[in-house]
């Protein structure tokens, strides 16, 4: 039982409209990677209107269940997406969307409650609506469960407080190299990313921590193990939902307890499938 809670949105590039959000890019790629052996949920809000019935469809389409994605009276989130020479892009998320206000209700209380993984991160969390049911159901699931902060900053959405107590309720982070200097400062933690990421372990109870570094590959950290994947080359279409699509296969590799190695190879190799592709939530090819 895999869960996405957070943010779900429309990316909004010049010439087209994706689907995405962190949490949402997240659920569609379990759901993709999962097949058959994964029942996945989303925890969000969506608008009454043209953008919430569509997320809905894309939702449905990846086989992503949406028992929990509640119809506010807000607009369906949409953030304005400018990309670089390069592919990286740039974001302006649209202000209070249905995605700050989800309410806690019993529903997703039992959603929590039958929860292996959730996946959360911290712009879902900038509206205190949200923010409490994240929160609420992060502390509902069994002590077993896999609890992954995805701290995906988002200016000016970047709330220190927000990120070191979602840190007291994670026990698997994800970063990016961006993220590692400002989380390290934030944590009093010093040292080269391998002893970085380990003392981020240490102090916060964490087994797993995965630091995600663009075209350079990803460093895992599990129980003392440490993988170093190199990169893989491909040619960038853009970058939007590749780091999702990396905790997805990391997630599933922790759900299954497979080699680490194995874990952060696959991951790296569907990250940077999704680089080659436009949108954030492309199908993926079974060779992967």
């Amino acid at each position: 039982m895999i869960v996405g809670l957070g943010e779900a949105l429309w990316d909004v590039f010049p010439d087209r409209e994706c689907f995405g959000g962190a949490p949402a890019n997240f659920a569609c790629m379990a759901s993709e990677l999962g097949g058959d052996r994964a029942e996945v949920h989303m925890v969000t809000g969506v608008g009454d209107d043209d953008r919430g019935r569509r997320a809905l469809a894309a939702l449905h389409e990846r086989r992503v269940r949406t028992s929990c994605v509640k119809t506010t009276g807000h607009p369906t989130g949409h953030v304005d997406v400018t990309l670089d020479d390069h592919g990286r892009p740039d974001y302006a998320i649209a202000a209070d969307a249905a995605w700050d206000h989800v309410p806690w209700a019993e529903g997703v209380a039992e959603l929590a409650r039958r929860t292996d993984l959730v996946c959360f991160g911290t712009l879902g969390q900038r509206a205190s609506e949200s923010r409490e049911t994240v929160r609420a159901f992060v502390g509902s699931t069994p002590p077993s469960a896999f609890r992954i902060l995805d701290v995906n900053l988002r200016l000016p959405h970047d709330d220190r407080e927000v990120v070191l107590e979602s840190l007291t309720r994670a026990n698997v982070l994800k970063l990016s190299d961006e993220e590692l200097p400002l989380i390290s400062a934030w944590c009093g933690v010093e040292g080269e990313p391998v002893e970085a990421l380990a003392e981020l372990a240490r102090r916060h109870d964490l087994v797993a921590v995965a630091l995600t570094r663009g075209s350079d590959g990803a460093l895992l950290i599990r129980a003392g193990e440490v993988s170093d994947c190199a990169g893989v080359a491909v040619d960038v279409v853009d970058t939007v939902g590749a780091g999702d699509a990396f905790t997805a296969a990391f997630a599933l590799g922790l759900l299954t307890g497979n080699d680490l190695e194995a874990v952060n190879r696959r991951a790296c190799e569907v990250a940077a499938y999704v680089c080659t592709q436009s949108g954030a939530t492309p199908a993926l090819p079974t060779v992967i």
